[in-house]
């Protein structure tokens, strides 16, 4: 098994671009899936993120496609030979730029269309032809339509981050892509999380392959520092604040669940003097790409996002991540936190564990095989005044010598209550114990009383009451 880059005997101009990136030793999954990419069989490869998956399948491939190289215009000497699929626009943007690097040398062409962003420049890429295409499965189908992407050719096929391709709500999208290439061809599907539901339904469409896994299915690094801290909702953002602070941490990605909640934590964060952008659905495909780029060139302290951030996103150097939701999926824990630590380097993870997150946790420690201990976070005030957490759910302020501040009055200040439903208020009528009916027939209602005469009408219905007629009747 080759343990460097120059053991790999790669053609000449690849070789040249691996050089100039630095890259001496392989990780462990390079060192065993290159050379079974070679070979051209099926992979599905397990790692922990951060460890040089894009190369572990890009050079492989280029090397193999370098029998097609030429430096012909003919847009017919350029097919699309090889399909690299991803999940997010970052994702396929980063992955492109990876490609185009090692591949500068070289006569093969290589684009990447994504959603968000205009589709003619896009077109026009296409139309002049590619030898490696990478793509989001939304974006693509939309060229296939237009006949502006054919996939008649393609040799390879590569799922990155292959668990949330295969996921329910990727899944249509991608068997349609898939019925457009031929029958006979090589898949690689790399990830650091597989079920073993998508296992099953990855090996549907594998032919004979070779699984590889260079740690633990689903485990994290060993590198990242983990904490889970009990905070209440209203806590959490003053949490944050001070662990910043007091840690030290100079830059941080901060995850939150919903596309409001994090766009909602920026601004407030941005009004408290920290330079953040925010990263979400929600917004354009430009303002993506620039919040993205800031954080990478250090402008931007922290970035709020939601998941669409959480996978494989490189950027190196990150000594920290924020959990401030904890998420609804365990498996997005391991690709949260695996934004730092990266390539070997340590780093920090921490999440707040709000009163309703108890079952979450468990899913996490269940699929990290880990026993996850919830600690206590003292939150100060903004004045050093250190708020604690009654039993009785109300707040005392103490100070930073442990004793409770006093007024200027010399008073002590009165708990404050927490932010709970204040309890409804009891009718006494419906607290009074059950009586029996009153034995006097007199005093029950007219229907529960056995003597009575039925007539005509009813005893509960009153009648008329009679006046003297103006006028007498002249029948």
């Amino acid at each position: 098994m080759p343990e460097s880059f120059s053991q790999l005997q790669l053609h000449s101009p690849l070789s040249r671009a691996v050089a100039e990136m630095g890259y001496e030793s392989m990780t462990p999954i390079q060192a065993q899936a290159i050379p079974v990419v070679l070979q051209g069989r099926d992979v599905m490869g397990a790692a922990q993120t951060g460890t040089g998956k894009t190369a572990a399948f890009s050079l492989p491939l280029l090397q193999r496609l370098m029998v097609h190289e030429n430096a012909s215009t003919s847009p017919a000497r350029h097919p699309v030979r090889a399909l690299v699929l991803l999940p997010t626009r970052e994702l396929a943007d980063q992955v492109a730029q990876q490609i185009k690097l090692y591949a500068k040398y070289t006569q093969l062409r290589s684009a990447v269309v994504f959603g968000g962003m205009d589709m003619k420049p896009q077109t026009a890429e296409l139309k002049a032809g590619v030898e490696v295409l990478i793509a989001t499965p939304g974006r693509l189908l939309d060229h296939i339509e237009a006949k502006t992407a054919v996939l008649n050719q393609v040799e390879y096929v590569v799922l990155d981050e292959a668990d949330r391709m295969l996921d329910i709500g990727f899944l249509p999208d991608l068997q349609r892509i898939l019925s457009y290439l031929p029958k006979k061809r090589t898949t690689l599907l790399f990830s650091a999380t597989f079920s073993p539901e998508i296992k099953r339904l990855a090996a549907s469409y594998l032919q004979d392959p070779v699984t590889i896994e260079v740690a633990r299915s689903n485990a994290t690094a060993s590198t990242v520092e983990q904490h889970f801290y009990s905070v209440q909702v209203d806590d959490k953002r003053t949490a944050l604040k001070q662990l910043i602070r007091q840690r030290e941490i100079s830059q941080a990605f901060v995850f939150v669940n919903s596309k409001l909640g994090c766009a909602r934590l920026a601004r407030s964060l941005d009004r408290d003097g920290l330079k953040t952008a925010a990263l979400h659905g929600d917004k354009s495909q430009d303002e993506r790409l620039k919040a993205l780029d800031a954080f990478k060139r250090g402008e931007v302290d922290l970035l709020v996002c939601t998941d669409v951030a959480a996978r494989g996103l490189d950027i190196k150097d990150v000594p920290a991540v924020f959990n401030f939701d904890v998420p609804f999926n365990a498996e997005d824990y391991v690709h949260r936190i695996g934004r730092t630590g990266r390539a070997g380097a340590s780093g920090l993870a921490i999440s707040f564990v709000a009163s309703g997150d108890n079952r979450l946790v468990d899913d996490i420690e269940k699929l990290i095989r880990n026993k996850i201990e919830v600690e206590p976070l003292d939150i100060e005030s903004d004045r050093g005044v250190r708020r604690e957490r009654m039993n009785d759910g109300s707040r005392l302020y103490r100070d930073e010598e442990g004793r409770p501040p006093r007024s200027e009055k010399g008073e002590a200040p009165e708990r404050v209550r927490s932010s709970r439903p204040m309890p409804k208020p009891v009718d006494p009528f419906f607290e009074r114990p059950y009586e029996e009916p009153h034995p006097d027939p007199s005093q029950q209602p007219a229907w529960e009383n056995p003597n009575r005469v039925p007539s005509r009408v009813s005893a509960n219905i009153k009648t008329k009451r009679k006046v003297a007629a103006l006028f007498k009747s002249t029948d």
